[in-house]
This record gives structure tokens, C-alpha cells and sequence, in this order.
């Protein structure tokens, strides 16, 4: 899996000079976090802060109106929306956003939560195994909890008619993904929101995962962003996705050139090292077969 996906929020704090004295040295200023997003320890892990930029376009924990008519105590998982809610007393709801693996579209209907483990090992499937052993066959054996385990801090396990139907609601350590489809696993959130909706349920939770018809009729459409997240499929966001994906490849072009040239340069600058090696070699008697590399 990736560690791969880019984080985004930087900040920078710049010295200042006092009038006289020398150079004043200046705090550098913390990273904006979102109140239940923050850093914390659990476990025996430190989990990090979620970057705030990833908690846009409802991707964090929200109240909302619920306007469907599923039970309070009601997990509702809608894959297309990419959601999670879970329903409260008064037509009210918890929204969580959430990333949508491969495995995670394999199940619709409902079922109930039966297991519940904090910082849950893992193991893939056979299948898994056989079908990708590029990604799962060194993990064949099983990986155990931790900051490096696909599951993240917690996992709520789905089952139907007292079978594990191995669908699974966990948290990630790819914070990044959440709004995404993404190549492997079930239905992700941040694991700070993976331990708050695992703190408010019991085992027994219903589960019910929406089909597609259901999604369209409560969400509306939804799309994908120029980034690959799940937003309203408005004209809004059709236009602001061309803009986007413009700007992207744009950006692409420009650290394409910008690459090019740092090679034709790191090219320059090694051939005239090779120029002087061979010329020093050259004065001193050397044939160039004979010549070293490393000189002094």
C-alpha cells in the first residue's frame, strides 16, 4: 500500500532581524488543526493530526439532517456518496467521510456489527494473495497492529446470519484516501474517526450498506473531482473539474520541464567531471582504460 499519496499542509515561519542586535529569533507556528482531529496517543501509538486540508467537502465528522428513515443506532454506508452515516434521535445523523476499497463493493444490503478490536491485526486473503501477490504475499502470514497496518486504530467487523461477511468498517494510515475509490480494502476513515464511531456503538449495530438506486434518490449524483474524490455531480463542480484538470496538467507539464532540465544539467556537470578526469590522466601518463575514477 501506499505511503505513497502526497501530503499537503506546510508551514513556514521566517526569522526577523531586530533593529540592533543581531537576528531575533521567532516561533515557528503550529499547523491549524480541526477541533477532533487532533494528534493523540493511544495504545502505545501516536497517532498524527489530520491535515486540514484533507477534511473539505465533507470529509469531516459532521451533524446533519437525516432525512431517510433508517433506524437511530443505524450504521448507513453509502459507497457511491462516499459517507458513513450513523443515525441519531430527531431525524439527525453523524457524517463521516470515508474511502471505498475494492473489497468494500462487494457487499450491499444490511447486517450487524459482531466484532469490534482495537488496533486489529491483518491478513489477506487467499484470494488476495493469489490474485495481487505483488501487494499481500509478504503479508500472507499476517501483519499485526500497528501504525503500518492497513486497518488502522480500529476495526468493526460486519457479519449476516452469523457468518463474517468480510466487510469490514476501519480506520487508515492513508489519510489521504478518504473521499477516494481506492485498489484495496474496505470502508476507511480517518482513525480519528474510526475510534469515535467505534466508541458509540455496541455490538449488534445494524449495518446497512445503500445500493446505488438508494444513493441517487438521497444523495443526488455524485462524481469524481479532478482528484479522484467523490463530490455532487453539479455544473458547479462539472466546470470547476475542467479548470482543475487543466491547472493539473499544467503543473505535470512544468515538473516534467523542470525534471528534464535538472537531468540535462546533472548531465552537463557529470561530463565535465568525466573531461577533467580523463585530462588529468591524459598529463600525468595515464591511458584513459587505466584512469581512475577517484583521483584525490
Amino acid at each position: 500500500m501506499q505511503n505513497s499519496i502526497i501530503r499537503l499542509l506546510g508551514v513556514l515561519a521566517v526569522s526577523a532581524l531586530a533593529a540592533c542586535g543581531g537576528p531575533k529569533e521567532t516561533e515557528i507556528a503550529p499547523p491549524a488543526v480541526v477541533a477532533g482531529y487532533e494528534a493523540l496517543d493511544d495504545g502505545g501509538f501516536h497517532i498524527e493530526a489530520v491535515d486540514p486540508g484533507l477534511l473539505q467537502e465533507g470529509r469531516a465528522k459532521t451533524e446533519v439532517d437525516y432525512t431517510a428513515d433508517d433506524a437511530p443506532g443505524t450504521i448507513v454506508v453509502d459507497t457511491f456518496a462516499r459517507k458513513l452515516y450513523l443515525v441519531q434521535e430527531g431525524g439527525r445523523a453523524l457524517r463521516y467521510g470515508i474511502a471505498v476499497g475494492r473489497e468494500g463493493l462487494g457487499f450491499k444490503g444490511t447486517g450487524t456489527i459482531q466484532r469490534k478490536v482495537e488496533w486489529p491485526s491483518w491478513q489477506p486473503t487467499a484470494n488476495m494473495v493469489r490474485t495481487r501477490p505483488d501487494l499481500y504475499a509478504e503479508y500472507a502470514s499476517g501483519l499485526p497492529g500497528g501504525l503500518e497496518n492497513p486497518l488502522g486504530a480500529r476495526a468493526m467487523y460486519l457479519y449476516r446470519n452469523g457468518r463474517d461477511t468480510y466487510f469490514r468498517i476501519h480506520g487508515t494510515i492513508q489519510n489521504e484516501s478518504i473521499g477516494h475509490a481506492t485498489s484495496a480494502g474496505c470502508i476507511r476513515l480517518f482513525n480519528q474517526d474510526a475510534i469515535d464511531l467505534f466508541n458509540r456503538i455496541d455490538i449488534g449495530a445494524k449495518v446497512k450498506v445503500r445500493t446505488f438506486e438508494e444513493s441517487l434518490a438521497i444523495e443526488g449524483p455524485y462524481m469524481d473531482d479532478a482528484w479522484g474524490r467523490a463530490v455532487p455531480d453539479t455544473a458547479e463542480n462539472v466546470a470547476q473539474k475542467a479548470k482543475d484538470l487543466v491547472t493539473i496538467s499544467e503543473q505535470e507539464a512544468a515538473k516534467a520541464e523542470a525534471e528534464a532540465k535538472a537531468a540535462a544539467e546533472a548531465e552537463r556537470v557529470a561530463a565535465k567531471a568525466e573531461k577533467k578526469r580523463l585530462s588529468r590522466c591524459r598529463n600525468k601518463g595515464i591511458s584513459a582504460d587505466d584512469c581512475p575514477f577517484d583521483q584525490g
